[in-house]
């Protein structure tokens, strides 16, 4: 079973307080203790945020690493890679990631995981890195699309409700031809694709959201998709 879980925005960088989601990728992997390795390029590896991955996995029954390609810690990166459970992408400059990832053959390394059953995951670079396309502010002030792993088809727009410019950009792309329509996903929100397909939109908060982007007779059309809240308080609930 191939597994790919894309958070819109969230997860323990985003949401400390908040491990639903984090959590919930952890619950996939079904295993003791799953390998958890996080990927920092899209932050020019930072860190203070490798250092908080390592913090907030403290919470959880995992074997946590992380790989840097600056300083990497094995020559096999490969087996390294192919090994872990789950591959945890962190969040910001999704160009400059795909640079660097390319350089050293991750982007063959990580559909080799892929394929075995690793699952692969995070948050808005983290998210949109699997797709064929994704909206992307890696040029500072501006949102492009950009062509990623294509691992899933179509299109992916993270923090659709956290950032105001984010939907109308989008869709004003999608109506041009300019990207490919798709999937969108709130602050909060993830969608678990299985087999290439979406499965089920989870949630770390109740109000928030997964869409999906449509272009129909011309017109972008978006409708909100099933959800399950994944806390306790109120059950589970869905639109």
């Amino acid at each position: 079973m191939q597994q790919i879980i894309a958070m819109g925005g969230g997860g323990f960088s985003m949401e400390p307080e908040n491990p639903l989601l984090d959590q919930y990728v952890i619950d996939q992997a079904n295993t003791e203790r799953p390998r958890i390795c996080f990927l920092p390029q899209a932050s020019g590896e930072a860190e203070n945020y490798i250092l908080r991955f390592y913090v907030a996995m403290r919470e959880f029954e995992v074997k946590p690493a992380h790989l840097s390609l600056f300083s990497p810690h094995t020559k096999d990166i490969e087996d390294f890679l192919v090994s872990q459970d789950i591959i945890y992408v962190g969040g910001g400059n999704t160009r400059n990631m795909m640079v660097l990832w390319k350089e050293w053959g991750l982007d063959v390394i990580l559909h080799q995981a892929y394929e075995k059953g690793t699952i692969l995951t995070g948050l808005s670079a983290g998210a949109i890195c699997w797709f064929e396309q994704g909206l992307t502010d890696s040029i500072p002030g501006e949102l492009n699309p950009w062509p990623f792993l294509g691992f899933l088809e179509d299109s992916c727009c993270p923090h659709y409700d956290g950032e105001a410019e984010r939907r109308p950009i989008y869709h004003d792309l999608i109506k041009a031809g300019s990207i490919k329509p798709g999937h969108a996903f709130d602050d909060g929100a993830a969608g678990h694709f299985v087999d290439g397909k979406l499965e089920v939109v989870v949630t770390s908060r109740p109000e928030v959201n997964g869409y999906s982007v449509s272009l129909v007779d011309g017109e972008v059309q978006e409708t909100i998709l099933p959800k399950t809240y994944l806390g306790k308080e109120s059950g589970n609930s869905s639109v």
